[in-house]
């Protein structure tokens, strides 16, 4: 499996195009829309969440119901083009027509100017409506597909907030998927610890009052991944190292960790590595799952524990200092709607883009031209594992 996403954050659409999901899989626009949807959730979101509902356009792939095995390509319609047609339209201006908002003040810590540099535009528009996070939508959207054929191969996927301006959850390992599912969908912010969620709420209200913004960890939690998905014999094919970077090509991530990650580096090896144990039952399994059910860039059957850290969006209503590339003199950097929090959208984003590698890797793993059948051999290679 594989996907590509088209569009700009202003402009008409966002087209996204998966290509190796299986024949026969069961798929309905509604499914995709609920993940879209959430997307847009979330305290601290700006004002462009309330002017338009992200929909799917479903234009080719599926036909009544389920999928062909053929590319299946996803269409997220901007209902808001209507004001943006003079400025992101496609049409050649008319000779002496002035472009409108052109952008030549680069943005501190966004991609404008190192975009610009690297392809030559003058004005960054061209730069920051296609690196803009806007483009997210379209990867859960991708996303949202590998969601559909995971849950149907009895594995369960979960993204919620774990830490928002240093405010931490506790450890909520008490919870089911299913209730951990629920619980943060009911939480505006995402968390599954109702003891910090309106000090979260808080901390969000008071960086929008002092037009800052604040950012925070985001934790994906997997059940249901049998043992040996990935390998140990590429680089490349080491499946926590394959999340990881899906994960860090979210917009604003900067670190990604699996388990207890860093936190290994202040233990001893006794109190990191997971004890194995087998029962009739389940066959092998961990005592402990410091690890996050990684070993060996594979998985080892138990859930799939995986953080990621994102920093504070850098479109600031206190803006930093920059420098104008047409005049070089110093400049207030320019502002585009932007969020004081993203992080429990971001949640959502970092839940679907590790379901596709997910669903990627277990494509590569079983025969996947038909679901039926991938679904036979998937079932037929958990029981044997479970009996070696």
């Amino acid at each position: 499996m594989r996907y590509l996403t088209a569009g700009e954050s202003h402009g008409k659409q966002l087209t996204t195009i998966i290509e190796g999901v299986p024949a026969r899989m069961p798929i309905t626009a509604e499914q995709i829309n609920e993940s879209l949807l959430r997307r847009q959730k979330g305290y601290g979101r700006g004002k462009r969440m309330q002017i338009e509902k992200d929909l799917v356009d479903i234009t080719s792939g599926v036909r009544h119901g389920y999928t062909l095995g053929s590319p299946i390509s996803l269409v997220i319609h901007n209902d808001d083009f209507k004001h943006w047609t003079d400025i992101m339209g496609e049409d050649v201006p008319e000779e002496g027509q002035k472009i409108r908002r052109v952008v030549t003040k680069p943005r501190p810590g966004h991609a404008d100017l190192n975009g610009a540099l690297k392809y030559g535009h003058r004005d960054m528009r061209n730069v920051l409506e296609r690196s803009s996070a806007r483009e997210t939508a379209a990867r859960v959207a991708a996303g949202s597909v590998a969601k559909i054929m995971l849950r149907q191969l009895g594995i369960e996927v979960c993204g919620y907030v774990k830490e928002i301006a240093g405010i931490r959850a506790s450890e909520t390992s008490a919870l089911s998927i299913s209730e951990m599912q629920q619980v943060s969908e009911a939480s505006p912010v995402r968390v599954l610890d109702k003891n910090v969620e309106q000090r979260m709420m808080d901390a969000i209200d008071k960086a929008k009052k002092d037009g800052d913004s604040i950012g925070g960890v985001t934790e994906v939690y997997v059940t249901g991944m049998p043992a040996g998905i990935g390998s140990y014999v590429q680089y490349d094919r080491k499946l926590d190292g394959r999340i990881a970077g899906s994960v860090m090509s979210i917009n604003a991530y900067k670190g990604v960790e699996i388990g207890i990650g860093f936190e290994a580096a202040r233990k001893n090896g006794s109190e990191v590595h997971d004890e194995i144990a087998w029962s009739k039952e389940r066959g092998y399994y961990r005592k402990s799952n410091r690890l996050g059910g990684f070993e060996g860039g594979m998985t080892n059957g138990m859930p799939l524990v995986v953080k990621g850290v994102m920093k504070p969006i850098p479109t600031l209503y206190k803006p930093l200092k920059s420098v104008d590339i047409d005049s070089k003199e110093e400049f207030t950097a320019s502002v585009e709607r932007s969020d004081a929090c993203a992080v429990p959208a971001a949640a959502v984003v970092m839940e679907h883009v590790v379901a596709f590698e997910l669903a990627k890797a277990i494509t590569e793993t079983f025969t996947s031209d038909q679901f039926p059948k991938l679904q036979t051999e998937l079932a037929q290679y958990r029981e044997e594992i479970r009996c070696f």
